[in-house]
Order: C-alpha cells, then sequence, then structure tokens
C-alpha cells in the first residue's frame, strides 16, 4: 500500500495536522465502551493503525496497550506521545504478534481499507489476536449512508515556527464502486516562506449493513454505538463486536 504523504514526509508536522487535545471526548466514548465490556481493571488492548496515538494516549492511562502501524514515521510521532506503549511496524491486515489481548481497536485508519476482501482481513487479524468474549471496535470515517459529496474541511495549527493549514476535499468520482478521494492541499509557512504541498488519500466507502455483516461473518456478535453528534459528520457511530465462544 503507497502511504500518503501525510502519513511519511509531513508527520513531522503531525502534532498540527491532528492535534492530541481534539481526542480528549470522543476517546471518553472509546473508554466507556471498553469498561463497560470488560470491567474494572488494566487490560491488554491491541491498537491497529495506531497513526500518531492521539486516541490511544487517552486511553493508556486505563490499559496496558500494543500499538501496530504501516508507516514507521507515524509510529516515531506516536512513540512521542505513548512512551510507555510497545510498538510494532506493520499492515493491520496481515500483522501477527502471536499474542491475544482483551481487546483490540481501529480507529479511523480502517478507513483506508477499500474492499471487502480487505475488511475480511482485518477482521480475522482482530480475531486472531482476541480471546473468545474478546472486544473489537472500529471508527470508520464515514458510511455510505452518512458521506457527504463534497466534504471540505480546514484547518490551520501553529507551533510558533511552523504553521500548517489543511485543506481537504473528499468527494466519491465513481459512485459505482467502493471507494472515495480525498484531496488535500498543505499550505506550510516556515521561516517566512509559504510552500503549497499537495496529497491524495483513497478510502474505502461501504453501507452500515455491510460494515456489520461482514463483522458477524468473521465471528463477531455486533454492537453499534452512536457518537453523539457536532458539526463535522464523520464517525457517526462505534462499531463494537465481541468474538463469539
Amino acid at each position: 500500500m503507497d502511504l500518503p504523504r501525510m502519513y511519511t514526509e509531513f508527520a513531522q508536522h503531525w502534532t498540527l495536522i491532528s492535534a492530541p487535545a481534539d481526542y480528549a471526548e470522543e476517546a471518553s466514548h472509546w473508554r466507556e465502551a471498553l469498561r463497560r465490556k470488560l470491567g474494572p481493571g488494566r487490560h491488554a488492548i491491541l491498537e491497529l493503525g495506531v497513526g500518531g496515538g492521539n486516541n490511544l494516549s487517552y486511553l493508556t492511562g486505563d490499559f496496558q496497550a500494543v500499538a501496530v502501524d504501516l508507516s514507521p514515521d507515524m509510529v516515531e510521532q506516536a512513540r512521542k506521545l505513548n512512551p510507555d506503549v510497545e510498538f510494532h511496524v506493520g499492515d493491520m491486515r496481515t500483522v501477527r504478534l502471536g499474542r491475544r489481548f482483551k481487546a483490540v481497536l481501529v480507529h479511523d485508519a480502517i478507513s483506508y481499507m477499500l474492499s471487502e476482501q480487505d475488511l475480511l482481513a482485518v477482521f480475522a487479524t482482530a480475531a486472531a489476536h482476541l480471546d473468545p468474549g474478546g472486544v473489537f471496535i472500529a471508527a470508520p470515517d464515514w458510511y455510505r449512508e452518512t458521506f457527504r459529496d463534497p466534504f471540505v474541511n480546514w484547518g490551520t495549527e501553529t507551533d510558533g515556527a511552523v504553521t500548517f493549514t489543511n485543506l481537504e476535499y473528499t468527494y466519491d468520482p465513481d459512485p459505482g464502486d467502493t471507494t472515495i478521494e480525498s484531496l488535500n492541499w498543505y499550505l506550510i509557512r516556515e521561516r517566512g516562506a509559504l510552500r503549497i504541498e499537495q496529497d491524495r488519500h483513497v478510502l474505502g466507502l461501504f453501507s452500515r449493513g455491510t460494515w456489520v455483516d461482514l463483522m458477524m461473518g468473521s465471528g463477531f456478535a455486533v454492537e453499534q454505538i452512536p457518537l453523539p453528534g457536532d458539526d463535522d459528520p464523520r464517525q457517526p457511530y462505534l462499531l463494537l463486536g465481541v468474538l463469539r465462544e
């Protein structure tokens, strides 16, 4: 899989692209779901596609975490935010750590799965790392029923030395397939100079029914957890699966 530039040459600017503070409320819903299913205790959890580790950083105080990401550059960023977490570089579709956990998590990185075969591979990875009764949680950005075409989003952050503006235009060039595209323009101001860079992300788009059916076919009993709404229509639901015994 070719990685977008966001996760390679621009990974050094990750906290300007996606601020950890923006994840506090959402992470509270993940924590609540995990506690409801797992009960008290510092349970072992695995996150696939951890990215910069923003969401995970709000869970490490309660759980013992291991994390995987395809990008070594993003693992480096996630390690800075989560120094006590064990990290591995790997593909969420194929990685096998030879260990089992109480829960496996995939945040919005699962949105990069482009086909039903990709999703089934991720669900198989989750099942391979869970004991019976273990919990799997995923949060795709979009479902076919909730996608806005086009979706335009932008934000600007600065650390005093660099000002990073990310302009995102997401659209569906072919409604007959299972992918959408997000075109990104990065306006980077550093030492008085402005440069403009372009990036392209290809994402999967599936109906909620497809997600549920594939998870159930992979051995999970599935629960859909609505997330509180705001002005951003992405991630309206957490999909929670319990691996059947």
